[in-house]
């Protein structure tokens, strides 16, 4: 290549590049004075060629590269200005754009303005189009053209925001595609004719729920009909590339359409449910998997669905509806879990294979939703982190631009309810919702960008609500402006099948035949539900697998195996360089199962972690600084203070039968806990834990405790096998920093849908883990909470000892040595749990004469050990009182809880007593001082005659 043709390419490259502007200033100063600019700038001008007074083209329109440079400054600013205005179309076309389909946007932007860049369309004639749109179809002839087209395609009923998208390549790649018109499918007369079928059948289904369940609520999709064709074609694009799961979450708009016509959920069934007749008689049609529920159920429009399909090699896809309550937003996180499991590889040591092209999450958003819940900007800062990143979500809005009686003009500070994904870069497709060939072209355009790069995309499907929030509201109360406008718009369908008879795609009267079939397939559906049972079946206990609880699990691990075990956590590579102050904790670890030190806390826990892979099970525990941990205590990634290289011993275990992660979490608690339920959920067969940086913190994902892991499987019939370790304990930190509101998890204990625990010895954590891991794949499987120590994390008194590692089990009451031993003369019984017991242990050795005491830790909390001290207590038959001990306020902690059953165990004759604190408004003091105070008074009280 020629000095000159690189100084061509250069300066061609520039007309669209991000330097035009400074290469058009250089130019024009260099036309002025030449040794007024940079030597290397003058000579690429100089060795371009002497000023012309035109431009040359060659005979296809496109501009030669062999031009050169025009000497007119006018003429050199004119092109300036029409390059300027290209960018312009591209970066605010959309506030132009036909994308509302109550009201026309205002065509005139002045920002997308000839007049504005003091140009004329004669102007824009003189210059090649390639200056202002190199991407151009082949009838695009000059500036004009260039220019007309770039409107045609920013300002239509599709609209473009790449401009917030940093990366050059992906951005190209946007503005190439877009504008080169790859992405638009060129629909055949049968495809069209599907759709207009499609559409017929999505609104045939709303109109006669309509007609035939009056008033009942059905949140209906009518206004975004194109949704469904819209989900159904991403569903299709992504299986042609090799989606094996396609997982979806959304609200309650629209829902039950989207379960039968995208997952295939028999019309009977859903007419079933309006009709509250028995539905154990309407079968599922072939394909359908799941359509299960729980023992107290849930409404019909938060329910999910399963279905299994087969493409033409009969390789499988499952498509999965996620359950979701009323909180619109907070399954977004959960099926990006659901999707991260499904591209997982577990079956393998270290990290698990992912393919990232395996699964696809489709998040459908609320338009007033999406701003407004921040778990939505939470699960989007997800999607690049190496722990939760599925290679990109597809977002779609659903939006009806109005929410419940809010419109959007007090519903957020945004133009758009998709502003929130520009802090992310994420691209922005606007579309009108009237106009269902165009939602198909941006499915097309959303899945091949993900395809490619691997990010999010959002579809912001702009429509509108046929109806009130519900079929019972009457929207004309609060927005009568916008629902005099509704009532006149025709339908989506309505207007499609017109466009189709007009183009002479299909007849008046095939089309109405299209209205008379969708009727007949309702009706005979129709036909097929019971009549409403009159007395129905109200029996909503739990399976008695699940009310019998755990059954008695061996969970011991004997003396070698842990010798081994300890013996390979303790090598790493030769030339790592660990922390040495670290390095020394860590080999001190190699004596402890020799007899020499105790087991702490964070040796038991990789000890447990490591049996549990050699049986198999895959472990992923994630949280804000899991790897080392918050108190810095458990050290499973270790670095090499040189390099920054990291090492993960429990990936190199030998006979090890499956995958180990541990990732450091963003900080958030509420996205991070629903995605962790998910991957749980969708790969039942692993160990999953989440940690809280401090127990406290959990409270910010209060609405995934309540709405998913303490009731989904009664609501849903979803299991979860999910570990939240909370660290819970009163050491003088102050409020955020003390209480795992062990209070609220007791609060929403029932129907033994989870375990409680609130441990005291490490022995006791490394048997709960593996308990946890032997019952995962089994019926009675339940999510486990466990409140973890901080202070006791290297207490000498809340260490194990090897024998309990390689004899023992999981007790849910343990009985403090040294009391109790004469059973005539016990007269108080103290019931303690968690690091209040270790608190009450430490006194114990100062203290003389305690026949009379007896002490016991309540470990588990909840399902409550009735059993167990049932049988402590009948030992005593001289017991005067069971004081139940606790560091929390009254009304936090286990109290509220256990005093019923204590009242119930005790005694005839005997009282039970509280010792404790106060009842608070906030869970602990705030000085350190009056903290020791406090609790030095509790414990003297508890130890007081």
């Amino acid at each position: 290549m020629s000095k000159q043709s690189s100084y061509q390419e250069r300066f061609w490259e520039s007309f669209t590049g991000p330097n035009l502007g400074y290469v058009m200033e250089v130019y024009e100063q260099y036309l002025q004075d030449p040794n007024s600019v940079d030597p290397e700038m003058q000579e690429m001008f100089e060795q371009l060629g002497a000023p012309t007074e035109a431009l040359q083209e060659t005979t296809n329109g496109q501009a030669d590269v062999s031009f050169q440079l025009p000497a007119n400054p006018t003429m050199f600013s004119k092109i300036v200005a029409a390059v300027k205005l290209a960018d312009n179309i591209r970066a605010y076309g959309h506030l132009a754009a036909d994308i509302n389909p109550l009201q026309k946007q205002n065509q005139s932007v002045r920002r997308i303005d000839l007049k504005e860049f003091n140009l004329t369309e004669a102007d824009l004639k003189k210059i090649p189009p390639s200056f202002i749109c190199p991407d151009a179809p082949s009838h695009v002839q000059n500036g004009l053209d260039a220019i007309n087209h770039l409107k045609d395609v920013y300002t239509k009923k599709l609209a473009f925001e790449f401009h917030h998208v940093h990366n050059l390549e992906e951005k190209n790649w946007l503005n190439k595609t877009v504008e080169s018109g790859e992405y638009r499918p060129q629909l055949s007369k049968e495809q069209k004719i599907d759709l207009l079928k499609r559409l017929t059948d999505v609104e045939g289904f709303e109109k006669f729920i309509h007609r035939t369940f009056v008033g009942q609520k059905r949140f209906s999709i009518e206004g975004l009909d194109a949704l469904v064709p819209l989900i159904e074609n991403i569903i299709n694009k992504s299986v042609e590339v090799g989606a094996r799961t396609v997982n979806i979450g959304m609200a309650h708009r629209g829902r039950l359409n989207v379960l039968a016509h995208i997952l295939d959920k028999p019309y009977e069934l859903i007419f079933g449910e309006f009709q509250h007749a028995p539905n154990k008689e309407l079968i599922p049609s072939e394909g359908s998997i799941g359509i299960t529920y729980g023992w107290t159920g849930d409404v019909k429009y938060h329910l999910g669905a399963d279905r299994k399909v087969k493409n033409e090699s009969t390789v499988q896809t499952r498509i999965t509806l996620a359950n979701n309550p009323s909180h619109l937003e907070v399954a977004n996180p959960i099926v990006v879990g659901y999707t991260r499991a499904a591209q997982e590889n577990r079956e393998m040591t270290g990290y698990p294979m992912q393919n990232v092209e395996n699964a696809l999450a489709i998040l459908v958003h609320g338009d007033a939703a999406f701003p407004g819940q921040g778990v939505s900007a939470e699960t989007m800062n997800m999607s690049q982190l190496n722990g939760y990143q599925v290679g990109g979500s597809i977002h779609i809005i659903a939006n009806n631009m109005i929410g419940f009686t809010t419109e959007s003009y007090d519903s957020r500070s945004t133009k758009y309810a998709s502003d929130v994904a520009k802090g992310f870069e994420t691209p922005i497709i606007h579309v009108n919702a009237d106009d269902p060939e165009a939602c198909i072209a941006a499915a097309f355009l959303a899945c091949e960008y993900r395809r490619r790069f691997n990010k999010d995309f959002v579809i912001d499907l702009i429509g509108y609500r046929r109806f009130g929030h519900n079929e019972m509201d009457e929207p004309m109360v609060t927005n009568p402006m916008m629902y005099k406008i509704v009532r006149q718009h025709p339908t989506v369908r309505t207007m499609y099948a017109e466009k189709l008879i007009a183009d002479g795609i299909i007849t008046k009267e095939e089309a109405a035949q299209l209205e008379k079939n969708t009727e007949a397939k309702m009706k005979a559906a129709y036909d097929k539900v019971p009549s409403a049972e009159k007395n129905p079946d109200i029996d909503m206990n739990p399976p008695e697998y699940v009310a019998n609880g755990f059954q008695e699990i061996e969970t011991a691990v004997n003396k070698e195996e842990l010798r081994a075990i300890n013996e390979q956590l303790l090598q790493w590579p030769e030339g790592l360089n660990v922390f040495n102050k670290l390095a020394k904790i860590l080999e001190r670890r190699s004596k402890v199962l020799d007899g020499g030190a105790k087991i702490e806390w964070a040796h038991a826990e990789t000890l447990a972690f490591a049996s549990i892979l050699k049986d198999g099970t895959p472990i992923r525990m994630t949280g804000q600084d899991s790897e080392r941990g918050t108190f810095a205590h458990r050290h499973l990634v270790l670095h090499d203070e040189m390099t920054g290289d990291h090492f993960i011993p429990l990936h190199h275990i030998k006979d090890a039968k499956a995958s180990f992660v541990v990732h450091n979490s963003p900080l958030t608690e509420g996205a991070i806990v629903g995605f962790e339920y998910g991957y749980n959920v969708f790969s039942p067969e692993t160990l999953v834990l989440w940690e809280a940086q401090f127990g406290d913190f959990a409270n910010m994902a209060q609405v995934m405790f309540d709405q998913f892991i303490s009731s989904g499987r009664a609501k849903w019939g979803q299991k979860s096998g999910l570990v939240m370790l909370l660290p819970h304990g009163y050491e003088g930190q102050g409020p955020e920093h003390s209480s795992g509101r062990v209070e609220r998890f007791l609060q929403l204990a029932a129907e033994k849908n989870w375990t409680i625990a609130n441990l005291s010895n490490a022995a006791q954590y490394f048997h709960i883990l593996r308990r946890q891991a032997a019952v995962l794949l089994k019926e009675e499987v339940r999510p486990l909470v466990i409140m973890t120590p901080k202070s006791l994390l290297r207490h000498p008194l809340a260490a194990g000892d090897v024998e309990d590692l390689a004899n023992g089990c999981f007790k849910p009451v343990l009985e403090q040595q040294g009391t109790g031993q004469n059973k005539e003369k016990v007269q108080r019984l103290i019931l303690c749990s968690g690091k209040v017991a270790i608190d009450l242990a430490e006194q114990l050795k100062d203290q003389h004469n305690l026949d009379w005491l007896h002490i016991a830790r309540v470990e588990q909390l909840y399902p409550f050990p009735r059993k167990q001290l049932t049988e402590i207590i009948s030992r005593y038959p001289n017991l005067k009182e069971v004081v139940w001990l606790q560091e929390e306020p009254k009304n936090m902690g286990g109290w509220t809880f256990v005093d019923p059953y204590l009242r119930e165990l005790s005694p005839n004759g005997s009282t039970v007593r509280y010792i404790g604190r106060p009842k608070r408004s906030s869970p602990s003091e705030g000085d350190p001082v009056v903290h020791k105070k406090e609790q030095a008074r509790i414990i003297e009280a508890a130890l007081k005659q």
